[in-house]
């Protein structure tokens, strides 16, 4: 009998392969074991992705600084749990579109916006659900950058910074996702505020895993948090002046909706 990953010679009584790891498969596949196997991979305790999820909450640094350091067995691998986490918000992206874009209408939300500036939000909140996974992966390389700079005179290069958000924005991304099911059954009308104030919790959430990576006391963490701010505000205001521009010119937005009625 063979290992049917990597073909290596194996026992009849052999449950794992001694050289991959891979599990030994006898059973033909069937509803039944494929239902079994996705319970053992999703919902059992031990497996990489429960408990990797379990431990960003607890102890954050023994997932981040461990794969940093070469731990690449324990935990799930930051690009598995980053493309996970795109599929789960490309999902509830595709649920939002499907029934609840109905309560996002922006003229019902406000009562004295016109009807030029009602039809710029609600292309721009589709534009933002459109491209909502491109604009989590640039946000990944964009804090690494700022917080490679912040912490310069620590001992992770700009790499092992983007491993540190990898890990933390897919965290964050699949645990809102997790929320927003749940308030779009219950309160859809309210998914908009649950939006802003998912922001000041990944700043919470960034500042927890920065302080237990690199050991900051609480005046650190508040001068640093500082400096990591005024880096994004610059960020953020060229970003916003691309991002306007670039609506323009595509014709997504026109001069005429910033006109005073």
């Amino acid at each position: 009998m063979n290992c049917k990953n990597c073909h290596t010679d194996l026992h009849e009584n052999d449950d794992y392969c001694k050289s991959c790891g891979g599990k030994v498969i006898r059973k033909r596949l069937s509803f039944k074991n494929l239902f079994e196997h996705l319970s053992e991979t999703f919902f059992n305790y031990d497996n990489k992705l429960l408990r990797t999820f379990v431990q960003l909450i607890k102890n954050p640094e023994d997932v981040i600084v461990g794969y940093i350091n070469g731990v690449r067995k324990k935990y799930i691998n930051p690009i598995s749990f980053f493309g996970l986490s795109l599929t789960l918000s490309g999902l509830s992206i595709f649920i939002i579109k499907k029934f609840y874009l109905e309560h996002f209408d922006f003229s019902k939300m406000f009562e004295e916006i016109t009807v030029n500036q009602d039809v710029m939000a609600n292309n721009t909140f589709e534009g933002v659900l459109e491209y909502n996974s491109l604009f989590y992966a640039f946000l990944i390389p964009l804090f690494a950058l700022i917080s490679w700079v912040v912490f310069l005179n620590k001992k992770y290069n700009f790499t092992e910074h983007i491993i540190i958000y990898l890990y933390s924005i897919s965290f964050l991304s699949i645990l809102f996702v997790l929320i927003a099911q749940v308030v779009l059954i219950v309160a859809p009308e309210s998914y908009m505020s649950f939006s802003f104030l998912s922001w000041p919790l990944m700043f919470i959430y960034n500042c927890y895993i920065l302080t237990r990576i690199f050991k900051l006391s609480f005046w650190d963490l508040i001068l640093r948090s500082i400096i990591f701010f005024a880096l994004f505000f610059v960020a953020y205001i060229i970003i916003s002046f691309a991002v306007f521009f670039i609506m323009l010119g595509t014709g997504a937005i026109n001069l005429e909706d910033f006109r005073p009625k």
